[in-house]
């Protein structure tokens, strides 16, 4: 059996992931090799493509987009679609979460449809599958569920979202707490539980965890620890049933990573603006520094229609205070099953807020994009607006469509009563000689 990342950063290796990781983070390769054996680093990457992503300590706060039919809509090319608008609009990883249609099918073709690291939820196809052998998903058994594991990890799966953390016990707190305001909003928690239920066992993937390890360290997977009793409504935030299973993923985490296996864990959900850096903190010392993917989160749960400008505002404050992937939310979210449009929409506000919280989690990093930006607006320099905007091409469009008749120097929003066109004639020697010109 290959080493896995984590085996080969201990050993002291400095693998051709971690250089083009150090290149591109601008860190040195030593540091990301020291980071990537403490386990405070996963490197998602996939054999067929040579690209590589760094989760973790120091990095740049990534961005997660996820995509996937629904039982009442299977187009296998329309997530084909969405997975490369995803892609275009800059998203770091792609979560292929289908449930409904040729499960194999639709993931291979999104896998070869991207270069992308693409994740995935086992239990969904599990669960599926099940309903469709047997007409009810709570007969679905062990042999199946780990055969299904190494089946798509063999397909090219690079992270996978596997629901370890719930068991026996964390069902007994969610019970003797009187359930929750948002109930269960995780499709796989559900599931598991509804099985574990019926058959009076505990969870297979909790009780059996070192043969889970097993498989997706042989395929290099990174192993996410699914968040299947996350909160999904504020008022569920730090309730006891989601602190239980934080708190044996943070356990499982550090024993996947000496097991060898990368390890990165999953955060909630729905978590109000006050909670969040504490929630970061707990699961940053629980886990030893395990990177943390945060779903979300939503600080408020009446925005239906807007929920991508709730998430981006969570976002913002999640990769602020140390969160390390962030995973994107659409306008369509709790409605309706996204389309392209919603994809696109909902990437670009997660990587506007990882942008805003890396400014205040790195504040010794030099700030030249925005720095340029300024710059450019001040002098009215419309290409470098547009070069430097984080949606360029977006900007330009606008300016475009609404441009002035007559003085191509200005916008239609101030027109002739330009600021910064009057000020520059005003400071124009203040400028010669500065630093700032």
């Amino acid at each position: 059996m290959n080493s896995t990342q984590v085996e080969r950063a201990l050993a002291g290796e400095i693998t051709p992931q971690i250089k083009q990781l150090a290149c591109n983070e601008n860190l040195t390769q030593e540091l990301v090799r020291e980071r990537v054996a403490q386990g405070r680093i996963v490197l998602l990457h996939n054999a067929a493509h040579a690209d590589v992503v760094g989760i973790g300590k120091g990095l740049r706060t990534k961005v997660n987009a996820s995509i996937g039919t629904s039982t009442d809509i299977v187009d296998v090319q329309d997530e084909v679609s969405k997975a490369q608008a995803a892609q275009a609009a800059g998203a770091d990883t792609l979560m292929e979460l289908s449930v409904g249609g040729d499960l194999d099918q639709i993931r291979r073709e999104v896998l070869q449809a991207v270069t992308l690291p693409v994740g995935n939820v086992p239990l969904y196809q599990a669960f599926s599958e099940a309903e469709r052998k047997y007409g009810d998903p709570n007969r679905l058994d062990e042999a199946m569920l780990f055969d299904l594991i190494e089946r798509q990890c063999a397909d090219g799966i690079s992270f996978m979202a596997i629901h370890c953390g719930i068991n026996l016990y964390t069902i007994e707190r969610l019970e003797r707490q009187g359930y929750r305001y948002g109930g269960l909003v995780s499709k796989g928690g559900a599931s598991m539980v509804a099985w574990m239920r019926t058959h009076g066992r505990e969870n297979p993937l909790y009780e059996k965890f070192d043969q889970v390890v097993a498989i997706l360290k042989k395929y290099d997977v990174v192993l996410s620890l699914g968040n299947g009793l996350r909160a999904g409504a504020i008022g569920d935030s730090f309730d006891r049933a989601m602190i239980q299973e934080l708190l044996i993923n943070c356990e499982l985490a550090e024993e996947g990573r000496k097991m060898g296996c990368q390890m990165l864990v999953e955060g909630p959900g729905h978590v109000p603006l006050d909670e969040i850096e504490a929630n970061i903190i707990l699961q940053k010392r629980m886990s030893n520094g395990a990177p943390y993917y945060m779903l979300g989160p939503l600080p408020t749960d009446v925005g239906a229609g807007y929920d991508h400008i709730t998430a981006a505002i969570g976002a913002a404050q999640s990769a602020r205070y140390g969160a390390d992937l962030i995973c994107y939310i659409t306008p369509a979210e709790h409605l309706a099953l996204p389309n392209t449009a919603d994809v696109v929409e909902g990437v670009k506000a997660a990587r506007l807020a990882a942008h805003i919280g890396d400014l205040s989690k790195y504040p010794d990093r030099p700030r030249s994009r925005d720095l340029a930006m300024s710059k450019a607006r001040r002098d009215l320099d419309w290409p470098g607006q547009f070069q430097h905007a984080l949606f360029g091409d977006d900007a330009r469009r606008i300016h475009e469509e609404r441009s002035p008749q007559c003085d191509s120097d200005v916008c239609t929003m101030c027109g002739e009563f330009c600021a910064n066109r009057a000020s520059n004639a005003i400071f124009e020697r203040t400028l010669k000689g500065s630093a700032k010109a």
